[in-house]
């Protein structure tokens, strides 16, 4: 299962004039890892740019692109089995798929500190994704929430259709 759903999105998250700007990308990038670190480049803004994936409801994807340097964070390792940016992201990270034996547990894998000059630490950021209860988007409106463009990320995605 690894069509583009209804309840896939990508958004671009960015600071310009002391407050965030958040716009819809293109739905394809949930597919593309390199279009979607491409289409964050393409952004500026005060301190880099972030780039929040959901892809089904499975997993979610967050890129962080200051300068020179991608962060990346991948919610649910065993999601990389089927879908293919999660594929993409191990490979950026150099991490092996996950084998059978592997799969009965949901860890997130990559920079686990990805927002944490942005006041969420590690802790927090695993424990969110790693909540059974929520679905991708509804972790990623806490992360927003918590880092202070919940209102403009919420707009982004209701607009969604």
């Amino acid at each position: 299962m690894t069509d583009v759903s209804m309840t896939d999105f990508a958004v671009v998250v960015f600071r310009e004039d002391d407050s965030w700007e958040t716009e819809l990308l293109p739905v394809a990038l949930t597919g593309d890892l390199a279009g979607f670190v491409h289409a964050l480049r393409q952004q500026p803004g005060i301190g880099g740019t972030i780039g929040l994936a959901a892809v089904g409801d499975d997993f979610f994807v967050a890129i962080r692109v200051l300068g020179d340097d991608v962060m990346v964070f991948l919610s649910d390792v065993t999601a990389s089995v089927e879908w293919g940016l999660a594929r993409q992201v191990l490979d950026y990270l150099d991490i092996p798929v996950p084998e059978d034996e592997e799969l009965d547990q949901v860890l997130p894998v990559g920079d686990m500190s990805i927002f944490a000059d942005l006041g969420l630490d590690e802790m927090e950021l695993g424990a969110l994704s790693g909540d059974l209860d929520l679905y991708p988007d509804e972790m990623l409106l806490s992360i927003a929430g918590r880092l202070g463009f919940g209102h403009p990320f919420e707009r982004a995605i209701d607009s969604i259709g």
